[in-house]
């Protein structure tokens, strides 16, 4: 599997990555797929998040490659959770909503208590980041916004707006063009597709009134 660290081509003095290209290009699929509500989200994440683990494993960013092994473990669970529960929306198809402001509370807490812990522990440990604060924020960030896409919550899109505001830098700088380049068009898949979750989450919550027709 050497090959998949092996340089695919260059592009104005950038060197790209064979599992830079491949794992980030499933994951765009991947998101593509969350914006439709596709249980296949999970599945391509898996497959992502298992062929960029190789590729930054081999460039020492213990983060970044770590973040890999949680959003394989977190795809599984993602999966479950919404097969589980794909019929509680009336259409069928998966429910979204937003988050109470308790969940939203737990979910801005873990995120920075998370990054202060594993920033801290890659400092401890300089071997296992090079950017022990930015990969700490993308590694836990990327946890966050995976519990709450598989939770079918629409605060996720605003989670991955913010990993992106770091992981489009930090990727530059180590080396992994193609996933800079990648986190580009996520954003704006991820704006699209906050528009998209937040329209539904509001049609979902509309009563029907009794005696009306459909």
């Amino acid at each position: 599997m050497n090959w998949l660290n092996g340089e695919a081509f260059t592009v104005l003095g950038q060197h790209i990555k064979w599992s830079d290209m491949i794992g980030n290009t499933i994951g765009l699929i991947a998101l593509a797929l969350g914006w439709r509500r596709s249980i296949w989200t999970w599945p391509a994440q898996f497959v992502s998040g298992l062929i960029l683990f190789v590729a930054f494993a081999a460039g020492h960013l213990s983060g970044s490659a770590g973040k890999q092994v949680v959003v394989m473990v977190v795809a599984a669970g993602g999966w479950f959770a919404w097969s589980r529960g794909r019929q509680q929306a009336q259409d069928g198809s998966i429910a979204v909503r937003f988050a109470t402001w308790r969940e939203r509370a737990f979910l801005l807490g873990g995120a920075a208590l998370g990054t202060v812990a594993v920033a801290a522990l890659f400092t401890a440990y300089p071997a296992l980041s090079w950017d022990p604060w930015p990969d700490a924020y993308v590694f836990v960030g990327t946890i966050v916004a995976m519990f709450a896409q598989a939770r079918g919550m629409v605060e996720f899109w605003f989670a991955w707006l913010l990993v992106d505001v770091v992981g489009v830098p930090l990727n530059f700088a180590n080396g992994y063009a193609f996933s800079g380049f990648v986190y580009v068009i996520y954003g704006a898949l991820v704006l699209w597709g906050l528009r998209d979750w937040w329209l539904r989450s509001r049609t979902s919550v509309k009563p029907v009134l009794e005696g009306a027709t459909a």
